[in-house]
C-alpha cells in the first residue's frame, strides 16, 4: 500500500506540508473569488451588489467606493449581518492514490458563518464629511471529514479578518464628490492537515499538522463620485492591497515535532477596483450596473520560512488569474415605505482546474438576489436581502507535476458547490439633517 508513494526527507515534506497549509488556508473562498467576502451592505446585496461603486449600497457603499460618504446629509449609521451557508462536496475519482481513495469523498466542508458590517457617515458641514467602515473582507471557515481522500491537502481551514477603513470626503461641487482614507486590516488563520509520520502508515489514522498565524497591515481606499444630473451616478473605487507579514507557529506530530517552531510569510491582499452606475428610469424605479476587478493575480510564489533561516524553506506557487465580476439590478419604490429590489451576477473566478486545491475549490458562479427595504419611521429603515450562488463544478488535481504536491500522493476529484446567504440590517439618522452643499457659482469672465 506504501509502495505507491515515494519517500522524501523528514524536513523537506514536512516544511512543504506546512507552507501549502498556511497559504491556501489565507485564500480559503467564500460568497466572492478566492478568499473574498463581498457581504458588506444588505441593500447592495439585494441587487447582487450591482451599482455599490455608485451607492446602491447605501451609506456602506464606502466600502467599494469612499466617496459615497457624501450622498446622505446629517449623521447616519447603517449595521448589516449577514449568514453565510456554503455547502459542498470533494468527490474523489479515477487516478487518486490508492492508499487514501478508499477513504471516501470529504463530506460538506460548508460551515455556516455570520458576518458583520457597518459603516457611519457624518458631515461636518456642506461641503466636507466623514465616516468609517468596517466589515471582514477575507475569510471562511470549511471543514472535510478529518479522514478522507484528500486528508494530505486539507482537514480544516479557519479564516478571520477585520478591517477599519476611515475616510474623509469632500464635495467639491453639485456634481462631483471625492474621498479616501486608510483601511486598517487584521488577518488571522488557524488550520489543520493530515501529516505522514513514518514510512509505515495507515491513512484512515493519520495526525494532524497544525499551523497558527495571525498580521496587521495597512492600505488605503479613494474614490470619485460623478452626480451630473438628477437621477444618475456614476462611481469609481479603489481599494488598496494590504501587505500582510504573517507571523505563526507551526506544530507537526510524530518525529517530525523538532522541527516544529515558529514560521513567517508574506502575502499581499488584492487590489480592487469598482465602478458602478445608478439610473433612475422613473421618480420610482432605478437601475443598478456595476463591474469589479480584483488583482488576485498578484498571488504568485509565496515563500515560507521558518524563523532563524535566511532563505525560504519552499515556495507556495498559487499562481492566481484576475477575478471580474459584472452585475445588473433593479430597485422599485413599491409605496413610500417599501423599497423592493432584485440582481444577477456573473463572476469569473480567478480559480480554475490549473490552480485548484481541495482547500479552495472555487468555480465561476452565478450570483441570484432579491431585497427589501422597510422605512418605520423617518429615522430608521429596516433591510433585508436573499443571495443564492450557482457555482460551477470545479475538477481537482495534485501531486507530481502539479502545483499542489505532497509527497507526490495524488488526488484526483471533483468540487460541487453552492451558497445561500441571508442577510438583515437597518439605517438609523441621528438629528436633523444638515443642508446640503449648494450649487456653485457661476461666473463670467
Amino acid at each position: 500500500m506504501t509502495g505507491t508513494i515515494r519517500s522524501r526527507s523528514l524536513r523537506n515534506w514536512a516544511l512543504s506540508g506546512a507552507s501549502i497549509a498556511l497559504l491556501t488556508a489565507s485564500v480559503s473562498g467564500a460568497s466572492a473569488g478566492a478568499f473574498g467576502i463581498r457581504e458588506q451592505s444588505t441593500e447592495a446585496q439585494g441587487v447582487a451588489f450591482a451599482g455599490t461603486a455608485s451607492g446602491s449600497g447605501g451609506v456602506s457603499s464606502m466600502f467599494w467606493n469612499p466617496a459615497t460618504v457624501t450622498m446622505r446629509p446629517g449623521w447616519v449609521t447603517e449595521q448589516n449581518l449577514s449568514l453565510i451557508n456554503l455547502s459542498g462536496k470533494i468527490t474523489p475519482e479515477a487516478g487518486t492514490n490508492p492508499a487514501f481513495s478508499r477513504l471516501g469523498d470529504s463530506g460538506d466542508i460548508g460551515q455556516g458563518a455570520v458576518v458583520p458590517a457597518g459603516a457611519t457617515s457624518y458631515q461636518l458641514n456642506d461641503r466636507l464629511w466623514i465616516g468609517i467602515q468596517t466589515g471582514a473582507p477575507f475569510g471562511l471557515v470549511t471543514k472535510p471529514r478529518d479522514t478522507w481522500a484528500g486528508e494530505l491537502y486539507g482537514r480544516s481551514n479557519r479564516i478571520f479578518t477585520l478591517a477599519f477603513n476611515p475616510v474623509i470626503g469632500f464635495k467639491v461641487n453639485e456634481w462631483l464628490s471625492v474621498a479616501a482614507g486608510p483601511n486598517i486590516e487584521y488577518f488571522k488563520l488557524t488550520l489543520k492537515q493530515a501529516q505522514i509520520t513514518s514510512p509505515v502508515f495507515n491513512p484512515a489514522n493519520l495526525p494532524s499538522s497544525i499551523l497558527k498565524g495571525d498580521s496587521w497591515g495597512v492600505g488605503f481606499t479613494a474614490g470619485a463620485l460623478i452626480t451630473p444630473w438628477a437621477g444618475t451616478a456614476f462611481g469609481v473605487g479603489y481599494r488598496s492591497s494590504v501587505h500582510h507579514d504573517i507571523s505563526g507557529s507551526l506544530t507537526l506530530p510524530g518525529a517530525a515535532a523538532i522541527l516544529s517552531g515558529p514560521v513567517v510569510a508574506n502575502l499581499n491582499t488584492p487590489e480592487k477596483i469598482t465602478v458602478g452606475l445608478t439610473q433612475a428610469i422613473n421618480p420610482v424605479t432605478r437601475i443598478n450596473l456595476g463591474f469589479e476587478w480584483d488583482n488576485w493575480s498578484r498571488l504568485k510564489n509565496v515563500a515560507i520560512v521558518p524563523v532563524g533561516l535566511l532563505t525560504p524553506a519552499s515556495a507556495l506557487p498559487l499562481n492566481y488569474k484576475d477575478g471580474y465580476t459584472y452585475a445588473i439590478g433593479a430597485e422599485y419604490d413599491w409605496s413610500p415605505a417599501l423599497t423592493v429590489r432584485a440582481g444577477v451576477a456573473y463572476e469569473v473566478s480567478p480559480i480554475d482546474f490549473t490552480n485548484r486545491s481541495v482547500r479552495l475549490p472555487d468555480a465561476d458562479r452565478v450570483n441570484v438576489s432579491v431585497g427589501a427595504s422597510y422605512r418605520w419611521n423617518e429615522k430608521l429603515t429596516l433591510n433585508l436581502a436573499y443571495s443564492h450562488f450557482f457555482v460551477d463544478k470545479g475538477r481537482i488535481l495534485t501531486g507530481a507535476g502539479r502545483d499542489y504536491n505532497v509527497q507526490n500522493v495524488v488526488f484526483a476529484g471533483v468540487a460541487d458547490s453552492s451558497a445561500d446567504i441571508v442577510s438583515v440590517g437597518f439605517r438609523y439618522v441621528f438629528g436633523e439633517p444638515v443642508a446640503a452643499a449648494p450649487a456653485p457659482l457661476v461666473r463670467k469672465f
